[in-house]
């Protein structure tokens, strides 16, 4: 489980911890042979996600829209969780997600009686209350809703496909009530060769936000996809044999901060101005009370 930051220039991990199953941490001689620490209890990856953003912000890295996978945008709480921090997303959602539309608007709460404070939530079991899913959103869009949106140049040339983006609001399902939750972007990719959309994302950029905007947000998660394969065919991530949960971070701590050494001097080449490029490359910080491994303890 990595978090990374990460820039139209460059991008690096910045967190990275081992995902135990809950088979694992129920296995106390398991996790004793492992060394695993005994603080370390079961966490699903959206937690264990969140835990790395939040840990993030505290720590002062600079605040940044959050891009993830359909494996966490199809979390509700991950996705309200993000904005309860202040953090905007771009995430994917798989294409049996529903939401409200303008065309398809949320229900209206209905007051059951005079007695009580107004109802802020609407029954989802109500007839007529059943949203439509992103796929039926996409196929039911005009043509001229798609645009031809160009994202970055890849090694084969520019990479360019069909977008469409609408505004819309995620339906949550409950078993007996859903609220009304805020307004947000769903961005659509259904390129011109295909018979149906491919891609589905949830954005909460402002709404004066471009297409072009939405896309390359949307699409900035091959950075990631590129450092992972970069640390595992240039710099041995994946050449691992231990057997010790301390030993794996170890391991992958060196291969990162080997990485970041990279990064960093591929940057003092890069046609950036010097104000920008300083700003990349400014040192972080040593924790306070750092002590560097055996070391005295003065």
């Amino acid at each position: 489980m990595s978090l990374s930051l990460a820039n139209e220039y460059a991008s690096i991990p910045v967190a990275y911890r081992l995902y135990l199953p809950e088979s694992w941490t129920k296995d106390r001689k398991r996790l004793k042979q492992a060394k695993v620490p005994k603080d370390i209890s079961f966490e699903n990856k959206n937690q264990i996600a969140l835990a790395q953003i939040e840990s993030a912000k505290e720590k002062g890295l600079p605040p940044a829209p959050v891009v993830a996978d359909a494996g966490y945008g199809k979390s509700t709480e991950f996705r309200r969780r993000l904005t309860s921090l202040g953090l905007q997303y771009a995430v994917g959602v798989q294409s049996v997600a529903c939401v409200w539309t303008k065309d398809a608007p949320p229900p209206t709460p209905t007051q059951k009686g005079s007695v009580g404070r107004p109802r802020k939530l609407v029954s989802s079991t109500e007839r007529g209350n059943t949203p439509p899913n992103v796929r039926q959103v996409a196929t039911a869009l005009p043509a001229k809703s798609y645009k031809n949106v160009t994202w970055r140049e890849g090694s084969r040339g520019k990479m360019r496909s069909r977008f469409a983006a609408v505004r819309v609001r995620a339906s949550h399902h409950d078993d007996v009530l859903s609220d009304l939750p805020y307004e947000e972007w769903l961005v659509i990719e259904w390129p011109r060769d295909e018979t149906e959309p491919t891609r589905y994302w949830l954005s909460t950029l402002p709404a004066n936000a471009t297409l072009a905007d939405l896309v390359a947000l949307c699409k900035a998660r091959w950075r990631i996809e590129r450092d992972y394969q970069e640390l595992k065919d240039e710099l041995g991530l994946d050449h691992f044999e231990g057997r010790s949960w301390r030993g794996f971070h170890h391991h992958a701590t060196m291969c990162i901060a080997a990485y970041a050494f990279l990064v960093t001097e591929r940057l003092r080449f890069s046609p950036l101005s010097t104000s920008r490029r300083t700003q990349l490359l400014a040192p972080a910080g040593l924790p306070e009370g750092f002590r560097p491994r055996g070391s005295a303890a003065a």
